[in-house]
């Protein structure tokens, strides 16, 4: 890399929804552009689609799908014909679709794990889509475990601009969640929030830990994980040096956040917190995905197929997003000078 500034390559998610919008709006945004040099991936035809839609000009520099960025500052495209505007179905789900976000992830995570970047983000994702093109697809967590041949400890945090939500569970069944709060997965949970809120910046997040049950269990009546695992766990990871406290009944937990007791909630399963945040601020949300190598952030909402093609769509998230990604490979970078 030779960019002054950190290189974010950012894959254009479902051609199908509003993602090529987006990425052409983030590509014109001059102040994203003046922290970062972008370098897209996608269908060039895909991208000039999106900036119609957007009303936003571009005229960027343009490579094929194996060649490795070149020396420079602007940002350039890293064309992936995969989805010909002609033929997709915009607004439905298809397996060309799932193909086209499925290519140019994998080209982003590739330059990534080269260090021909220092970050990756990508515009919204149709899972369902992406599981035509790769049955096996759970979430973007499982795909880039198996796809980097990664082995440690990776969770996805919902993060509002001054409030994060991480989770023990993720996508699994609500049948499931209660065999999973074990201590090993709850203090693997809280030791990461820390180290990813860290290296974005917090000096020493103060993170609340919900209970499982209603009530956190109410001394047992309600069930006994809030006893047998998650006081014990707090305790340990505070030994350890982790500012955490807990667990907190979850109906009010984001309440005592919101007024500025606690920086992160831990939650036990994906809706507890997912809800909550997106109550609070849907069209700000970013999901980063932590734990890897290099950082790596989206948009917490989907692909919006009802609006998708219409240029109505909300940048910011997206926006959040790439400001986050760019703060954090930045840090990185300082870190490791």
């Amino acid at each position: 890399m030779s960019s002054s500034r950190p290189v974010i390559a950012h894959a254009i998610g479902c051609p199908a929804g509003i993602a090529p919008e987006l990425s052409a709006r983030m590509l014109a945004d001059a102040d994203l552009n003046a922290g970062a040099r972008i370098v897209a991936i996608g269908d060039a035809r895909i991208l000039a689609a999106g900036a119609r839609a957007a009303g936003v000009s571009l005229a960027l520099p343009t490579i094929g799908e194996n060649a490795d960025p070149p020396p420079g500052e602007g940002p350039i495209l890293i064309d992936v014909p995969r989805a010909d505007p002609a033929t997709l179905k915009v607004g439905e789900l298809s397996k060309p679709a799932g193909d086209a976000a499925m290519a140019n992830f994998r080209k982003a995570l590739q330059l990534a794990a080269a260090g021909a970047v220092d970050a990756v983000t990508f515009s919204p994702f149709n899972k369902a889509s992406m599981r035509l093109s790769h049955p096996a697809y759970e979430d973007e967590v499982v795909f880039m475990n198996e796809f980097l041949g990664f082995r440690g400890a990776a969770s996805e945090f919902n993060i509002l601009p001054d409030l994060w939500n991480a989770r023990v569970t993720s996508h699994v069944p609500i049948s499931g969640v209660a065999p999973l709060i074990t201590r090993e997965n709850v203090l693997r949970s809280l030791r990461l929030t820390d180290r990813a809120m860290r290296a974005a910046g917090w000096a020493a997040p103060r993170i609340a830990v919900a209970g499982l049950n209603p009530h956190a269990g109410d001394g047992g009546n309600f069930g006994r994980e809030e006893i047998d695992v998650l006081q014990p766990v707090v305790a340990a990871a505070r030994a350890e040096g982790v500012v955490c406290a807990g667990p907190f009944p979850s109906d009010t937990v984001f309440v005592r956040a919101r007024k500025g007791e606690f920086d992160a909630v831990l939650t036990m399963y994906h809706d507890q917190g997912q809800i909550a945040m997106k109550l609070i601020g849907f069209d700000q949300g970013v999901t980063v995905l932590g734990g890897y190598p290099f950082p790596i952030a989206t948009a917490a909402h989907g692909s919006a197929y009802d609006i998708a093609g219409k240029g109505i769509a909300n940048p910011q998230a997206m926006r959040n997003a790439m400001t986050i990604a760019t703060r954090m490979a930045s840090a990185k970078r300082a870190q490791a000078a």
